[in-house]
């Protein structure tokens, strides 16, 4: 017998799906406090951490496993996971999908002046608006070749880009022309028609795209993130946008959410923004279940340490 929290409002065929793998269990379903916070003390499995959960650590004694809904985990508690040795197992992967379709949308939007053309077409304005730009045969710098900058590089070559990666390691990826480590970024920059940022945060990502980065990239150069907001460093961002460092940028995260109104981000032309919404899919939760909860589940039942999507803590991812 155990108990398990899913922090998420799941449809009623997922509920049963989980329910048969722990037919013996208790299972508590639902986004919201009331439903959760008086069984957080017996719960050994928490799935999908509710940001108020943290008020309620102390007393979950039992606890041994949280499976995140999310790709990203900086938000947690990670240290005081850490402490009581606690397992951490986040969702990426899931986003894969969702976010390389973004990712290129965002793109191909800003070379071939797709949210200028919306604008125009709101005051009924026919205009060239000076379009010449191609995607094909570009060069594009992937910062963070995990499942989603995989994707991003497989994609890329159906366009005959040319593919730079970088990851810690530096290891060679079949959709990579050249890949780089994160000492090598400045020496990367200078070469990318587009930078990609798919990285997760952590101390070593903050701020890792500033001033000194922005004047190190082509004047033509469009920069992307999907990451973290906070990975760039907001100000620098804007200044490199006003000044022509950089062509223009497409943003779904930012260093503070929702975006201030008072953002001069929201009023730029050669910026689109988007609300933190590159994940968004249809078949979220399926993935989530079926391709990294269940089978971490199912190890985890065995006595076996759940392995995928493991978060390290040292990492922070």
């Amino acid at each position: 017998m155990g108990k398990m929290i899913i922090g998420q409002n799941l449809g009623e065929s997922y509920v049963k799906r989980i329910q048969e793998v722990i037919p013996d269990w208790t299972l508590i379903v639902g986004r919201e406090e009331d439903v959760w916070k008086d069984e957080i003390a017996g719960a050994d499995v928490i799935a999908g951490w509710r940001k108020g959960m943290t008020q309620h650590l102390e007393s979950a004694r039992e606890l041994k496993w949280i499976q995140s809904w999310s790709a990203g985990v900086n938000n947690m508690p990670l240290e005081a996971f850490g402490e009581r040795s606690i397992i951490l197992t986040g969702a990426a992967g899931v986003h894969a999908y969702p976010i390389s379709e973004t990712i290129f949308a965002l793109m191909l939007g800003l070379t071939r002046k797709i949210h200028t053309y919306v604008r125009n077409q709101q005051g009924k304005a026919w205009h060239h608006a000076g379009l010449k730009l191609e995607l094909h045969n570009k060069t594009i710098g992937i910062l963070g070749v995990g499942a989603i900058g995989k994707e991003t590089a497989k994609i890329a070559k159906a366009f005959n880009m040319n593919v730079l990666g970088l990851r810690n390691s530096g290891e060679p990826y079949e959709y990579a022309d050249q890949m780089y480590k994160p000492e090598d970024l400045n020496r990367m920059l200078p070469q990318c028609d587009y930078v990609v940022i798919t990285l997760p945060l952590t101390k070593d990502t903050e701020r890792m795209i500033k001033k000194e980065q922005f004047q190190l990239m082509k004047n033509s150069a469009f920069l992307i993130n999907i990451g973290r907001g906070a990975i760039i460093a907001e100000d620098d961002l804007v200044k490199a946008l006003e000044q022509g460092e950089i062509a223009g940028a497409g943003l779904d995260v930012f260093e503070q959410e929702p975006l201030p109104e008072s953002s001069p981000l929201w009023e730029m032309e050669n910026v689109i923004v988007t609300p933190h919404t590159a994940g968004s899919t249809e078949y979220y939760d399926e993935r989530v279940i079926e391709d990294i909860l269940l089978p971490n589940l199912e190890k985890f039942l065995a006595g076996e340490v759940p392995e995928i999507n493991r978060v390290d803590y040292k990492r922070g991812y």
